[in-house]
């Protein structure tokens, strides 16, 4: 068995969680590759490393002294190695990277040490060979992961090597150049390996013990998740559940490999377990409960728009123009909703208002703002009776108005729009009639 092991940043900010994953990695002999992220934050007012990087770069960057701002990550990392008793030093490193930065190598390349430099460490002090993620994980010219080149390099690396220490979060391009991906991206590149070594499990450990059903920052003390499938999961990471970066799931997903979220800091909790299909019955009707703020409703009106062949084709190409995606589009006979972000709406507000009059003459476009939406998700819900209905209840018992509503096919989940200012009372009503009550 093959097990691929990614640690974030709270479960590498200092020598004491170094030890502790340590610990964790030695506990099982199938733990063999392991991905780390860049050192985190080691009280609540410590600043991560990969910030430290930007900021240092972004000084070397205008011709500023960045001395100090430097030192102060050289101080990070030799106070880990310090504290652990290695006798390695970073100084070619170092060396390296600060000429880098005074040849202005890109934000990219600064923030990569971040993981570069963990890793080196770390593989040391497991005793684990270190594999630069630059050398095996490629970018197109475009900027977007070439999955065939990266599976093929990598997996023939890895099936020579018992153990390695590949650092999250960045690649090389076909220049030679540093690409990141989006913040958090260790999540993908811990992915990435557990596809190319064909392993049997992905665990990803954080400082949380898996997901919960809903944002604790709302809901007091929710229940636990232990097993979601990935559809599931997909949902509720891009409505706002941030435990796992929601791109680190296609990797996986599509080589069959589960993923185990656990808590570095208990490691006895058995987390969250993300599947592909499970019989394994859900507690509660619905999984989890996510949602996010900021929406804006294009609404548009026009007698006979159902027979009007090309209109939402008409539509649609005024927002591709623009730049500008959409979220959902529930509609009517003769009415059309398109939610999109409101920030980025704004921005082009009235050159997309004139040019839907010019591609389309509708009778009327309004606009409503501040949009909140909340995704209930669940696999329970199909097999459910009346769970749109006990959902609008309680809304409706909370003198809730809600704007939109909109279900996809696999009743999997139902989006439900309300105004911002009801947000987190929509989100407590929700958890309410379907976790608190049935406990």
């Amino acid at each position: 068995m093959t097990k691929v092991v990614k640690f974030g940043g709270s479960s590498l900010a200092d020598a004491k969680q170094f030890i502790k994953v340590a610990d964790i990695i030695h506990a099982d002999d199938t733990r063999r590759y392991v991905v780390p992220s860049a050192p985190g934050k080691r009280f609540a007012d410590d600043i991560k490393v990969t910030d430290m990087l930007y900021a240092t770069y972004d000084l070397a960057a205008k011709g500023q002294n960045f001395s100090e701002s430097f030192d102060a990550i050289k101080e990070r990392y030799y106070g880990i190695i310090n504290d652990l008793g290695l006798d390695l030093s970073l100084e070619t490193e170092f060396e390296t990277i600060k000429a880098c930065f005074i040849g202005k190598a890109g934000r990219d390349y600064a923030a990569s040490r971040g993981e570069y430099l963990n890793g080196i460490i770390l593989a040391n002090y497991l005793g684990y060979e270190f594999i630069d993620a630059a050398d095996v994980i490629f970018f197109s010219e475009s900027g977007v992961l070439d999955s065939k080149k990266t599976a093929k390099v990598l997996g023939e690396r890895l099936s020579q090597i018992e153990r390695a220490v590949i650092p999250g979060f960045y690649g090389s391009m076909p220049n030679d150049t540093i690409k990141t991906f989006s913040r958090g991206g260790s999540d993908i590149t811990g992915s990435i390996v557990a596809s190319a070594a064909s392993a049997d499990l992905y665990e990803n450990w954080t400082d949380v013990s898996g997901f919960l059903i809903a944002d604790p920052r709302i809901i007091e003390n929710p229940e636990p998740i232990t097993t979601i499938t990935y559809k599931e999961l997909r949902e509720l990471s891009y409505m706002g559940a941030t435990v796992l970066h929601e791109d680190s799931i296609f990797p996986v997903r599509k080589a069959g490999i589960p993923i185990n979220i656990k808590n570095t800091n208990k490691p006895e909790d058995p987390g969250t377990m993300i599947v592909e299909s499970t019989s394994i019955k859900p507690r509660f009707t619905i999984t989890g409960i996510a949602g996010k703020k900021g929406f804006s409703v294009i609404n548009i009106e026009k007698d006979m728009m159902n027979s009007e062949i090309g209109f939402g084709r008409r539509v649609l190409e005024v927002l591709e123009k623009n730049g500008i995606c959409f979220e959902h589009m529930p509609s009517g006979i003769d009415t059309m909703s398109i939610i999109v972000h409101q920030e980025e709406f704004e921005k082009k507000e009235q050159e997309i208002l004139a040019g839907i009059h010019r591609n389309a003459q509708p009778d009327v476009i309004d606009i409503e703002t501040d949009l909140a939406l909340i995704a209930v998700v669940g696999r329970g819900m199909k097999s459910t009776r009346g769970t749109a209905g006990r959902i609008f209840s309680a809304l409706a018992h909370s003198h809730i108005n809600v704007k939109m509503i909109d279900q996809g096919s696999s009743e999997l989940n139902i989006i439900i729009g309300v105004s911002e200012s009801d947000f987190e009372v929509a989100m407590k009503c929700i958890y309410d009639i379907f976790v608190t009550f049935q406990l």
